[in-house]
């Protein structure tokens, strides 16, 4: 299951959007037992990034024009706003649920099967809903920090979680066999190079600015996913700097 996925994302774009990023704080920053193996994977998907993903990022942002992407990035969305409403449901968020049903309706069938993003101009804004949050919900630990083949920085809870997003998320479960899993296969191949095409330069600059590529990024990554969790339990939100833990004080 998570090798298809794998091989559908080439997502390592996940790297840059912290998808399935750890869940915490300061404190936790060390919480790397694994560190020499997650440098080995971190850097194997950046040399793939650097190799495959970003050249056919550039390529496909160079080619494929601004609208037509626009349409790809809400097609996708709209497909997991299944899978996000479930979770709603499974965290006790009935308002975000009530929301995330309205975005599917609404984009759905005034958004022409999802193709333009109608419900956000009504008042119905994306809420986050994913396994791992559920977990999180439910009082799960995080767990150790782990780097995951092409998707990048996670953590044992949300790896699990992602697993589970992976079957849940449509057309997974609409086809019998593994039909439905290369369909979405294909769709996480698009959505990778669309999420990868619109961060190349923050990439960049994040890889230039580093003293040490890996550390930053994890820190990253974590400050990332801290904040999704904030925001799903309707608290404030106060961000840490995303500064390099390894830069000399000031």
């Amino acid at each position: 299951m998570n090798a298809l996925r794998s091989t559908a994302a080439l997502a390592l774009c996940v790297l840059l959007s912290g998808c399935a990023s750890t869940s915490g704080s300061r404190s936790d920053e060390n919480n790397d037992p694994f560190e020499p193996v997650n440098r080995a994977v971190f850097n194997a998907n950046d040399a793939i990034d650097t190799a495959i993903l970003k050249p056919l990022a550039e390529g496909y942002r160079a080619v494929v024009p601004q609208f037509v992407r626009d349409r790809i990035r809400a097609f996708v969305d709209n497909l997991q706003e299944p899978r996000i409403f479930v979770n709603n449901l499974l965290q006790g968020r009935v308002d975000a649920a009530g929301i995330t049903f309205g975005r599917l309706y609404v984009n759905t069938f005034l958004g022409i099967g999802g193709l333009f993003d109608v419900a956000s101009g009504r008042d119905l804004p994306r809420q986050s809903g994913d396994f791992g949050e559920t977990l999180y919900f439910w009082g799960a630990d995080t767990g150790p920090y782990v780097v995951l083949p092409f998707f990048g920085p996670s953590n044992v809870r949300d790896s699990f979680g992602l697993a589970v997003d992976l079957y849940t998320t449509p057309p997974a479960h609409w086809f019998a066999g593994t039909t439905g899993l290369w369909i979405n296969a294909g769709i996480s191949t698009v959505n990778g190079f669309d999420l990868r095409s619109r961060n190349i330069e923050t990439l960049e600059q994040i890889k230039a600015n580093a003293l040490d590529y890996y550390v930053q990024f994890r820190s990253i990554a974590r400050q990332y996913r801290a904040g999704q969790l904030r925001a799903a339990r309707g608290l404030a939100e106060h961000p840490d700097d995303l500064a390099d833990p390894e830069a000399p004080a000031q």
